[in-house]
Order: C-alpha cells, then sequence, then structure tokens
C-alpha cells in the first residue's frame, strides 16, 4: 500500500500504519522503520485527521438503552499542579456519551456547565435511553430533557450492579494511558489525539484497527 503524493514506500507506510496502531510514537516509529522523524510524525498527524474526519462522518444517531455520561479532563499539568486534576492548569475539560454494549462518543468542550452539555446530550441520546451519571450539573440537564436517569454516588462507580459508570471510567482510564506516552500534547491537537482514543475504543482488535485504518486510507486517495 503506498499513499498518492507521498515520498514513503508502500513497506514504509504498512510498517507506519502497524507502529500507529500499536501505539508506538512517531520518533520511535521513526528510528525503528528508518524514516525522518518529520515524515513520521507528519504521517501519524494524518491518520489521525482521517479518524477524526471519518467519526464525524458517522452521524449523529442517539444513545438507545442503558448510557452512561461523564466528564473528564486530560492534558499535561504544569509543574506545581499535580493532583489537582480538575483545576490544573493545562487540563482540558472533554466529555463523552457511552452505550452500554456499544460505542462511545467523545467531544472537547469549554466547560462543563449545564447549558454546555445540553446540547450535547440532546442531540447524542435518545429520549427513551435510560442514562446514569456522577454529576449534578448532567442531571439538572436531563431534567430539562426529560430523560430518565439515575445518579451514581462518586464513591460507588464501580459498584456491582446496573448503577455503576464502569464503562465509561474504563474509557478515561485507557485514554489517559495511552495519552501518557507522548512527552505533552498541543493544544490544538489535543481533539485528534481524544479521536484517535475514541476510535481505538469503538473498532475493536488491533488487527480490525489496522484493516479500518487501511480500507479508510484507501478511499482517501
Amino acid at each position: 500500500m503506498r499513499l498518492r503524493r507521498s515520498r514513503l514506500s508502500g513497506e514504509q507506510t504498512r510498517r507506519l500504519l502497524e507502529h500507529f496502531v500499536a501505539g508506538t510514537p512517531a520518533r520511535t516509529a521513526a528510528e525503528l522503520v528508518e524514516v525522518n522523524r518529520n515524515t513520521a510524525t507528519h504521517f501519524y498527524h494524518r491518520l489521525r485527521e482521517v479518524i477524526a474526519e471519518r467519526l464525524a462522518c458517522a452521524g449523529e444517531a442517539g444513545s438507545r438503552g442503558e448510557v452512561e455520561v461523564h466528564e473528564s479532563y486530560l492534558g499535561r499539568s504544569r509543574k506545581g499542579h499535580k493532583g489537582k486534576g480538575r483545576a490544573a492548569e493545562g487540563n482540558a475539560p472533554v466529555f463523552g456519551v457511552l452505550t452500554r454494549g456499544g460505542k462511545i462518543h467523545t467531544v472537547m468542550v469549554p466547560n462543563t456547565r449545564e447549558d454546555t452539555l445540553l446540547p450535547i446530550l440532546r442531540t447524542r441520546i435518545n429520549p427513551d435511553a435510560l442514562v446514569y451519571t456522577s454529576a449534578s450539573h448532567v442531571s439538572d440537564a436531563l431534567n430539562r430533557l426529560g430523560v430518565r436517569h439515575r445518579r451514581v454516588n462518586q464513591n460507588d462507580r464501580f459498584a456491582p450492579g446496573p448503577a455503576h459508570m464502569n464503562g465509561i471510567e474504563n474509557f478515561w482510564n485507557q485514554a489517559k494511558r495511552h495519552l501518557r506516552k507522548y512527552n505533552g500534547i498541543p493544544g490544538h491537537h489535543l481533539h485528534l489525539y481524544l479521536k484517535e482514543c475514541e476510535w481505538r475504543f469503538n473498532y475493536g482488535s488491533a488487527g480490525q484497527l489496522l484493516k479500518t485504518l487501511e480500507h479508510w486510507l484507501i478511499q482517501e486517495q
């Protein structure tokens, strides 16, 4: 496989794709594949752009059944702000809607206030869904929409039974673990890394991720 207008050979392209799927940082992948570091970085950036574009084309269908919604904060805290995840300077608020047994949809938000989240919830959640959340402002927004929901105690989000936040907490943990591989992420590119994490969570095994990405790239040519 060789991309149009790319100086990479088919073999180099394939190997970089495999390293991207494996989560190898671009600098390390460049050394292993023996290509210029900037070339690998640009290639990875283009892959993230394609992923974000494809996820955006997936549509705005509302989540049905049981749904978990929760906010989190991504980014690298500055020195002196460790341990203050929500307030730490440099952390960006993000919001997720997870259909149990299905996929997650993520979005970067300027803040997590009720009025900010209301249009996201209106678009992404079907009126007949049952929503689980641990945040009072999300509950307030769901009340305004007339959507059934149950409040999960912040200290019992991993408790047994249906009233838990296991699925979406698992996603946020996976995303943060993946992003820690990078020595800081530019704020204007963070949305692409977030969509990469969404793609990794939604599209199955490493083999399936590779096939999906190859298919998308072929369609781009």
